[in-house]
């Protein structure tokens, strides 16, 4: 059937007059990249999708090689947000009370009494996250998905806001434990941070040395976002418009992972829904209250590279994820627009 007519209907919709911007969203956007570029030189592309993982209150996980600015992102955002904030330094002793939180007897009291642990914060940050034992990495699931932890039997809501920011090296660094499927189809995008450029660390080198050796981000003297603004944001970012046809679009690319020829393991339902999201916080990037298949492109590869699992062979022929990944995005057939 042609679908010439549905193309014109969506022309004639997308240009007529809106009521609404993503204005909130596009103020949030604009200032974080201000105060977030006064710390984080270059990195443009890690900074761009940690705002979309904001946007979408989702976890997200950033990796790569020591010494790159990724703990440093992540406790800048904390300031900015201006949201309650804990860190979490993960070693292979850490066990899940360290955490949770546990029971104590206090002195004069009758019994039990729950000591509530870093994660009662609305932003966590987990640095290293793969140095922690599997027991340890296990007690961060219930948080993660349902946002809640149970103790003693009892259940305790997290903070509304209560959002994981984790950090990891490659995992064939040694002293690392690879993150499980079901925590990592926990995280909304996978944030992969490589060196910067000769300019970008001549950029670093100077900022260092004229610093007041407070640290940079002392420094820096980040301005928080407006404490309603994050909300508003995220409200807009929720209502942004997805035409039938691309709920399609991201399902196909969802569906097509789990039957391609050199993957092992495909996406999830979940990670359909994180694409969606994920797509809909980069049409705000853009000042559009609609979606487009182009969003979708945009956010492929952070929303599914940590979800899916390449086959041995592929690997020996030189793919990976992110490889895999652009050639299905290639193959799909888009939505006419």
């Amino acid at each position: 059937m042609s679908q010439e007519p549905m193309d014109d209907a969506i022309r004639e919709e997308n240009a007529a007059p809106r009521t609404q911007r993503p204005a909130a969203a596009g103020q949030l956007i604009a200032h974080a990249r201000g105060e977030l570029g006064r710390v984080i030189a270059g990195q443009t592309g890690a900074v761009e999708e940690v705002l979309i993982a904001v946007l979408c209150q989702g976890h997200a996980l950033l990796e790569g090689v020591p010494g790159i600015a990724k703990t440093l992102l992540v406790k800048a955002l904390g300031r900015l947000l201006g949201l309650g904030f804990q860190r979490v330094q993960a070693t292979p002793d850490l066990m899940p009370a360290d955490i949770l939180g546990t029971s104590i007897l206090r002195p004069g009291a009758d019994g039990f009494s729950f000591h509530a642990g870093p994660v009662f914060t609305d932003l966590l940050l987990v640095d290293e996250i793969n140095r922690m034992p599997p027991r340890t990495q296990a007690a961060l699931l219930e948080c993660m998905e349902e946002r809640q932890v149970t103790s003693d039997g009892q259940q305790r809501l997290l903070p509304a806001w209560f959002t994981v920011f984790a950090t990891q090296n490659p995992v064939d660094f040694e002293g690392t434990y690879p993150l499980p499927e079901a925590q990592l189809d926990r995280f909304l995008l996978k944030i992969r941070m490589g060196y910067p450029s000769e300019q970008e660390e001549m950029e670093i080198l100077e900022r260092h040395h004229a610093g007041s050796g407070a640290g940079l981000l002392e420094d820096a003297a980040i301005t928080p976002i407006a404490p309603e603004l994050l909300a508003a944001a995220r409200a807009e970012v929720r209502a942004i418009r997805i035409e039938p046809e691309l709920y399609g679009y991201i399902l196909g690319l969802a569906r097509r992972t789990r039957e391609w020829p050199t993957l092992l393991l495909g996406a999830s339902p979940r990670a359909a829904l994180s694409l969606m999201h994920a797509a809909q916080a980069a049409a705000a990037f853009d000042g559009r209250d609609y979606l487009l298949p182009d969003d979708v492109k945009r956010v492929v590869q952070p929303v599914l590279r940590h979800r899916v699992i390449v086959k041995p062979e592929a690997e020996l022929e030189g793919f990976d994820a992110d490889r895999v990944l652009a050639n299905l995005v290639a193959e799909e057939p888009v939505p006419r627009r």
